[in-house]
């Protein structure tokens, strides 16, 4: 592949919902380009960007991937993401590094959920969009209903450029809107036609809908518009663009990726609408060590940078960095520096990458996306630049992993092998987190989904030969008391030589910190001072393991008052075993009772939702505390739940809003747990001890 200076170069970002058919247009793109002399199917496991063993199994993409190439002395960098929830952050990690985005509609299906967060995130984003309905040589496609809800749904903005011509329910060519042009397709062929006369009132009406949208680009537009002027042939065409890249715009176009209609001519319009990464005049940084922010030109003579915006882990290979180049140039066997972690890196061979086949190039220019092996510190997220000029780029802010479930060996002993993988996987998926919870002693992962969880355990086998399965994690409860009593706990032990002797009265009673309170009121030496850390001591370690089911035991206020010594036989171990014989006592009858971890949610629905998912929180003993609208036509709905009934809310929520609503959880405090809910607890602890 030859070196295209950064006007030449377009990143394009795919988007749409699971299914649509974002694998097989990068397919289509890449053997027009010539890149590919055989078209591979997601069906045979053969396309170039879903070269995954997961993926070729499950027949979906799981992971973005990126496949460049050449059309029209042009540099098309296809970015190919998931249209599955699950990996939300592969998707937000494609379209961060592009300056454009297709988001797909199958003509079959229509409008779905992943077509809307599709344009949430290019909007987000601040990056022109265009629409591609696919499918539509299938079977029941109805490329004038998907396009009407695609106005309905997104407004005006949304404007046809191309209208298939169907004859006997068969696409036989497309009509392009702009240019008044009609094309029959032969196989991968075009040859152009007259606008067939049954077509001709419709199109003549989709064309004045695109004359209006040039109109508003510019008053020198909009004047000659309104004195019945025709537009010229450049006029549409800069007008267009201008208003794509305004965001006032959205193209419609249409065809089908696996028969190849249509797809040249979305080609061509990624060419003349999707803006080169330059036409973005600056990129705004941190400088390290300050908040000010700067401005990098993005043009070949600025101070290097580069953004880290996806990692791939192979066992054999090590480390893949895939990074964009923002300003200046990056070539191979040279070293750079990462601000976010303060190191320098070397770079030796750099690569761009199709798919997985690896094309090594001396440079990368600005603009461009290419890869490099085996950086050390280097992770998802950081910044690579220039060490005289240190900035740090605006990272990606991934979805907060919500569904925990925990990790248990098939096989005992494979602990490090579970935490050696884990660890490696993780630096290539910033979407779920590993943590070891000591009082449970579980391993728990969380992730967006039951599917992204399965991914990753999948992962483990495959790549780093280790069997896991996925339980349910332990909540892990709390024990404290309701009530003021005092006890007696004394230790006495003969056994010839020195013997033990504890003795001591302790008043308990609820306290007011989470841990332990301890007081003491000894009058007239009954137990010596140096006894008395001991007895805290004995206290604290019988805290661990409470007397219901022998879960931590918080919120306690000791008072030692009284108890009594033996000169000889007293010893701090002897006061030890006294203060845990009067907790376990003392706590037994303070009326215990058992604690569960509430947490506070906030969950965000479109409003005709709001009955199921309240209803639902209610069923889950949730408190709702209310309720605000917000932005994007959602309600935030606030509420507190007992967490023992949130681990698998990431699904259910999915499920009830058909993907729309989505949540963010943190721990709030412990409280009484009713008590059938305690009975079941305990029972269920009791029996597993057994």
């Amino acid at each position: 592949m030859k070196d295209y200076s950064v006007d030449k170069i377009r990143n394009v970002c795919l988007l749409g919902h699971g299914g649509a058919g974002k694998t097989t247009l990068a397919e289509a793109m890449l053997f027009n380009s010539g890149a590919l002399d055989r078209f591979g199917k997601v069906s045979d496991g053969t396309t170039t960007c879903d070269y995954d063993p997961e993926e070729i199994k499950r027949k979906f993409t799981i992971s973005t991937a990126l496949a460049p190439c050449e059309w029209k002395d042009i540099k098309i960098n296809i970015i190919d993401t998931p249209g599955y929830f699950d990996f939300v952050g592969e998707v937000k990690e494609g379209i961060r590094v592009a300056e454009g985005a297709i988001i797909l509609a199958s003509a079959k299906d229509g409008v779905q959920v992943g077509t809307e967060k599709s344009w949430e995130y290019a909007t987000e984003q601040g990056i022109p969009k265009i629409f591609f309905i696919s499918k539509v040589d299938e079977d029941n496609s109805d490329f004038s209903r998907v396009f009407n809800e695609l106005v309905s749904t997104f407004g005006k903005k949304v404007i046809a450029f191309e209208v298939p011509i169907i004859e006997n329910e068969k696409t036989v060519g497309i009509v392009n809107v702009a240019t008044l042009k009609a094309k029959k397709i032969q196989g991968d062929k075009f040859s152009e036609i007259e606008i067939p006369e049954n077509m001709k009132d419709r199109v003549n009406e989709l064309r004045e809908g695109i004359k209006e949208a040039v109109a508003e680009t510019s008053e020198e537009l909009m004047e000659k518009f309104f004195s019945g002027e025709e537009f010229q042939d450049d006029e549409i065409k800069n007008g267009l663009k201008t208003g794509i890249m305004a965001g006032d715009i959205t193209p419609v176009f249409c065809g089908s990726s696996i028969a190849n209609e249509g797809i040249q001519m979305l080609m061509d319009a990624i060419i003349k609408y999707i803006p080169s990464p330059n036409e973005k005049q600056k990129v705004k940084a941190q400088k390290v060590g300050t908040d000010e922010v700067v401005e990098l030109k993005v043009a070949p003579d600025e101070s290097v940078s580069a953004f880290v915006f996806k990692t791939v882990v192979d066992p054999f290979v090590g480390k893949i960095s895939m990074f964009k180049v923002v300003s200046g140039e990056i070539t191979a066997d040279s070293t750079i520096y990462n601000s976010s972690k303060d190191k320098i890196e070397k770079l030796s061979q750099l690569f761009l990458v199709r798919g997985k086949k690896q094309i090594p190039v001396k440079k990368l220019a600005v603009g461009d996306i290419g890869a490099v092996a085996k950086l050390v510190s280097t992770e998802t997220n950081d910044t690579l630049c220039d060490r005289s000029k240190p900035v740090i780029l605006e990272k990606i802010q991934f979805p907060i992993p919500n569904f925990v479930l925990a990790v248990i060996p098939k096989t005992k002993g494979d602990e490090e092998k579970i935490s050696s993988g884990l660890h490696r996987l993780l630096e290539e998926d910033p979407t779920f987190k590993v943590e070891i919870n000591t009082e449970t002693h579980q391993t728990l992962l969380s992730g967006i989904g039951e599917q992204h969880l399965d991914v990753i355990i999948n992962k483990l086998r495959t790549k780093f030969k280790v069997e896991v399965e996925l339980v349910d994690a332990t909540v892990p409860y709390r024990e404290t008391i309701r009530k003021k009593v005092k006890v007696e706990g004394k230790h006495k032990k003969q056994s010839g030589g020195h013997g033990q002797y504890g003795h001591v009265w302790i008043e308990f009673e609820p306290g007011q910190e989470e841990g332990l309170t301890f007081e003491d009121k000894i009058f007239g030496g009954s137990v010596p001072k140096q006894y008395f850390p001991a007895v805290e001591k004995g206290l604290k370690e019988s805290m661990i393991k409470g007397v219901l089911a022998g879960y931590p035991v918080v919120s306690l206020k000791a008072t030692l008052l009284d108890g009594s010594y033996h000169p000889v036989d007293s010893s701090e171990m002897a006061f030890k075993v006294a203060a845990s014989l009067a907790f376990k006592k003392g706590i037994t009858e303070a009326s215990p009772v058992l604690l569960e971890p509430i947490a506070h949610v906030d969950i965000n629905v479109p409003e005709h939702y709001m009955g199921d998912v309240i209803g639902d929180l209610n069923k889950r003993r949730g408190r709702v505390l209310g309720m605000n609208p917000i932005a994007g036509g959602l309600q935030q709905i606030l509420a507190e739940v007992p967490l023992a009934e949130m681990f698998k809310y990431a699904t259910d929520l999915r499920s009830m809003t058909h993907g729309r609503g989505y949540f963010k959880m943190t721990f709030e405090r412990y409280e009484e747990a009713p008590q059938v809910v305690a009975d079941k607890v305990i029972a269920e602890t009791r029996a597993a001890n057994e």
